[in-house]
């Protein structure tokens, strides 16, 4: 038995229409999954391409690619969901009423909710001494209390089902150090590795909780810039998790000198973490962080050593 097919299970994906979250869904369905996404605005192509389905907020969204895995191969998966295309539905999950409602519509329409990927998220790139009041508020709440309203819905479906559930939080290196220009976006993301912990212990043994810790991720170019240069990543999102390299931001050299790997994160691989995390291979596995960081960043102090081993390898 693959530890890796889901088929037969459903999964949840906040901010699923675009960059990590589209290739999260995308990895989840050529797994087999059943996929709901959700976003505060209807995906690509424009809504009146979109099919309609039974239920009456959701609609099916286009076929996605399949996530490449860390080797670049697509994630396999059964025919039958190749050919079945995630469903979306349209949510603000800031609001904890359309929250439920995301989750409600996942019950509605697959019956049940295996993992909820909580990937909504981001924040454009302005000084914390002149950020508004309402924006730093809007930032905590996209990226910390709109998280917790889902995971809790979610819960109340995992907690009754036999073969209970899991949770997955999409956090960033930006809440593990130093974050200016995105002071409000750090401080929420520590907030969200801190409240997975306590969900995990709260939630266990029936919902396993855990954390993806992201550093740059590469943008696909499909991705919406915001005004960081960052990739959205969600609704209303405007910054990555961890930062994008490419068009408008911060140049793919710059980022791979500042990364162990050499290079950013592509999407896909984030994603393909996604099904380690929720698949029985890690069973065992809650209230963890795990880095999808490239090693980390070289220590400033340490600049010289890092130009002598790029020097070395290349």
């Amino acid at each position: 038995m693959d530890p890796l097919d889901f088929t037969g299970r459903a999964v949840v994906v906040t901010g699923g229409t675009r960059g990590i979250g589209a290739a999260i869904a995308a990895a989840f369905q050529a797994a087999g999954a059943d996929v709901l996404i959700c976003g505060r605005t209807p995906p690509d192509p424009a809504p009146s391409a979109v099919t309609p389905t039974a239920t009456p907020s959701a609609s099916a969204v286009p076929p996605v690619a399949a996530a490449p895995s860390a080797s670049g191969s697509s994630v396999a998966g059964s025919s039958a969901s190749a050919s079945r295309p995630p469903v979306f539905f349209q949510a603000d999950v800031r609001d904890p009423a359309q929250a439920a409602a995301l989750i409600n519509a996942a019950i509605d329409r697959f019956g049940r909710v295996d993992v909820l990927v909580n990937n909504a998220g981001g924040s454009p790139e302005v000084p914390a001494g002149s950020a508004s009041p309402r924006l730093h508020a809007k930032i905590i709440e996209l990226n910390l209390i709109a998280p917790l309203h889902v995971a809790q819905a979610a819960n109340a479906v995992m907690r009754e089902q036999s073969t209970g559930g899991v949770i997955l939080m999409i956090g960033s290196v930006s809440g593990t150090r130093p974050s200016p220009g995105t002071a409000a976006y750090g401080a929420a993301k520590a907030g969200l590795h801190h409240l997975a912990t306590s969900l995990a212990a709260e939630w266990a043994p029936r919902v396993r909780v855990n954390t993806l810790v992201v550093g740059p991720v590469e943008a696909a170019p499909m991705s919406r810039p915001g005004p960081s240069g960052f990739a959205a990543s969600g609704p209303a999102a405007t910054g990555a998790h961890g930062g994008r390299a490419g068009a408008g931001g911060p140049a793919a050299s710059t980022v791979a000198r500042t990364v162990p790997m050499g290079r950013p994160a592509a999407a896909g691989e984030v994603a393909s973490a996604c099904l380690l995390l929720a698949s029985p291979l890690a069973g065992y596995i809650s209230g963890a962080s795990l880095a999808v960081h490239g090693g980390g960043e070289w220590p400033a102090y340490l600049a010289d050593l890092r130009d002598t081993a790029y020097r070395a390898d290349k």
